[in-house]
């Protein structure tokens, strides 16, 4: 056993469920896919061996971050990692993890139109030149698209879907046809440049702040 070993069981200090279920589009056979964030104690990093910057399990599909990789993503908005500040199934927090919460929205910025965009074409591209299309990962980039649009108009991430609930579904069982499927991305991608210019979000996040709850979270970890 290493030094490392522990430090999502005994290290997390936010635990959510994100995926189909904290989306609202869970059928009986979805996963339940588990994110986390753990701070590795202050003192492992001075060694040569420096703590992983992520880590997988100890559960099935469990993925979770170090403290401060999972803010430089959020910084970068990563939507993967934005979505879990918003996820409505939150299994454990502690007070760092609700200090991270409470500072969500210092995370965000008008960099999100840019990433959700670029991941979801990334997503396309690759399913377009392997000549596959998958339902499923078709829905969840419409989702995707869905969830950028949202937080460029209201200054906040969709998780769960609510009324778009069944025209997903719909996208997931292929009883969408191509075309409208084409057109409901087209429109969507259209109406996130739109708008840009218009959304609350600032330029630029918050860094200053997210800086100093690094700060304060890595002098709490001295002795942890």
């Amino acid at each position: 056993m290493t030094a490392f070993d522990r430090l999502v069981p005994d290290h997390t200090v936010l635990a959510v469920v994100v995926g189909s279920r904290a989306y609202g589009l869970d059928t009986a056979a979805s996963d339940t896919d588990r994110r986390g964030v753990f701070v590795a104690p202050t003192e492992l990093f001075w060694r040569f061996d420096k703590p992983p910057t992520h880590l997988s399990g100890p559960l099935d599909e469990q993925f979770s971050w170090e403290f401060e990789r999972f803010c430089e993503l959020a910084l970068a908005a990563n939507p993967t990692v934005l979505e879990c500040l918003w996820s409505p199934l939150v299994e454990h927090v502690t007070e760092i993890g609700s200090e991270l919460l409470e500072a969500r929205a210092a995370f965000l910025s008008r960099h999100a139109h840019r990433t959700f965009l670029r991941y979801a074409d990334g997503q396309f591209r690759k399913m377009e030149n392997h000549g596959a299309r998958n339902p499923k990962h078709v829905m969840h980039m419409l989702r995707l698209l869905l969830s950028g649009l949202h937080l460029l108009e209201h200054g906040e991430p969709m998780v769960e879907v609510g009324e778009h609930r069944d025209r997903l579904l719909s996208v997931r069982r292929n009883e969408m046809p191509l075309d409208e499927v084409a057109a409901w991305r087209a429109s969507l991608t259209a109406r996130m440049d739109g708008a840009l210019a218009r959304s609350p979000l600032p330029a630029e996040p918050d860094r200053a702040r997210i800086d100093a709850l690094l700060h304060s979270v890595r002098r709490r970890s001295l002795t942890a």
